[in-house]
């Protein structure tokens, strides 16, 4: 009965930080709120690729921490390093408070990597961990969409007051975060290093497996569009069509809605067919970034924008199942941080792009994701020809 008690208490925890850590306030304005300090759009691509690679580096080193102290004491640490951030964006006024704020960020987002689906997994003793982890992503799209209206409603152009509020937030769910008990599973340190030896031989070896490489880099580049159109350029575009701060917070809200498309994604490729599916997501986004490098309007933005979501949501799964596939079974889970690896280190290169052409000119980075989306698609194409395995 103990036991049971403590099961459910650690669920309804996770669950609540999850809900709290999902409240972003200024998530709706997060690049305006960096640029009304007098940060740049390439600044903020810099910040984002800066974490990207200091999260590729941490990442095994906090991996190796967490076997030893176990998945509470990480999950603490990281919840407690995130409040930090949360307030270090509240109070920043330059460009080096908000890269300090991305640091923290990196090293709490390479921290939380794996432990907190870890600790529902263990909590759950391995069953109907399918509903609970959805469970769990859901309250965090649901802490989102209540931040944002929130925003919308009552806060308007107060872009402190929404960092502020955000901070609380983070803090609650950090001291939430000590009640959680220790879940425990036996690892063998042989086993430890036989994913890091995993890990060291496929790097090298992923370049040689030109199919795997070319659709690892053509997610990739679809990846970035995405960000950028929908979290870091979306924002600037709307403001260039007239939107007010309010219109914006209410637009973030209807792309989270749209954020929640994914659910449909195996149905509707058993419909069309997986080539379709991929064809679509390089295609759709492709055509929206040209509409939007040539408008003015607000709800053709909008529209656009919103596109490119519903795209993006409905192939990430099926880009997670067929980065499943192309691995060798049995190192599933290193062969998998190899890909993640690629990807990211891509990724920083292809945001720096992204930042100079949108500080040049705003449309011309809308072009380079048009550019990003064909060339994506050029090497998927080229990879699918081959059976994608490793």
């Amino acid at each position: 009965m103990y036991f049971k008690l403590n099961f459910n208490k650690n669920l309804v925890l996770m669950y609540a930080i999850s809900l709290l850590q999902g409240m972003v306030f200024y998530g709706s304005v997060s690049t305006l709120y960096r640029q009304a300090v007098g940060v740049t759009l390439f600044q903020i691509t810099l910040m984002e690729s800066l974490s990207m690679v200091l999260t590729i580096v941490l990442e095994i080193p906090w991996g190796i921490l967490a076997d030893k102290i176990g998945y509470k004491r990480t999950f603490v640490i990281c919840s407690f390093l995130f409040f930090v951030s949360k307030l270090v964006f509240w109070r920043a006024d330059s460009f080096a408070d908000f890269l300090t704020e991305r640091i923290l960020l990196a090293a709490v987002i390479s921290g939380l990597s794996g432990v907190d689906t870890s600790i529902l997994y263990l909590s759950a003793k391995g069953k109907d961990t399918q509903r609970i982890f959805g469970f769990f992503n859901t309250m965090s799209v649901a802490g989102l969409f209540l931040a944002s209206g929130m925003y919308s409603l009552f806060i308007g152009k107060d872009y402190r007051m929404a960092g502020l509020l955000t901070a609380v937030s983070y803090g609650i769910a950090a001291f939430l975060s000590l009640g959680l008990t220790e879940g425990r599973e036996e690892t063998k340190e042989t086993e430890r290093k036989n994913s890091w030896q995993i890990f060291c031989q496929t790097l090298p070896e992923l370049f040689g497996r030109r199919n795997v490489t070319a659709f690892l880099v053509s997610m990739a580049l679809v990846s970035e569009v995405y960000q950028m159109t929908t979290v870091v350029l979306n924002q600037p575009q709307f403001q260039k069509c007239g939107a007010t701060d309010k219109q914006i917070g209410l637009l973030f809200l209807l792309l989270t809605i749209c954020e929640m498309t994914g659910r449909l994604s195996a149905r509707i490729t058993q419909k069309i067919s997986e080539t379709a599916m991929f064809l679509g997501a390089f295609l759709i986004p492709g055509i929206c970034c040209l509409i939007l490098a040539g408008t003015n309007s607000l709800a053709i933005s909008a529209f656009a924008v919103m596109l490119i979501q519903v795209s993006f949501s409905l192939l990430q799964p099926l880009q997670t199942e067929m980065q499943n596939r192309m691995v060798v079974p049995g190192h599933r889970a290193a062969m998998l941080s190899v890909y993640a690896v690629f990807m990211d280190g891509t990724a920083a290169v292809v945001d720096l792009l992204f930042g100079k052409a949108a500080d040049f000119h705003l449309p011309l980075a809308m072009l380079l994701g048009t550019l990003a989306c064909t060339l994506g698609l050029f090497l998927y194409c080229r990879g699918s020809r081959k059976k994608n395995t490793i």
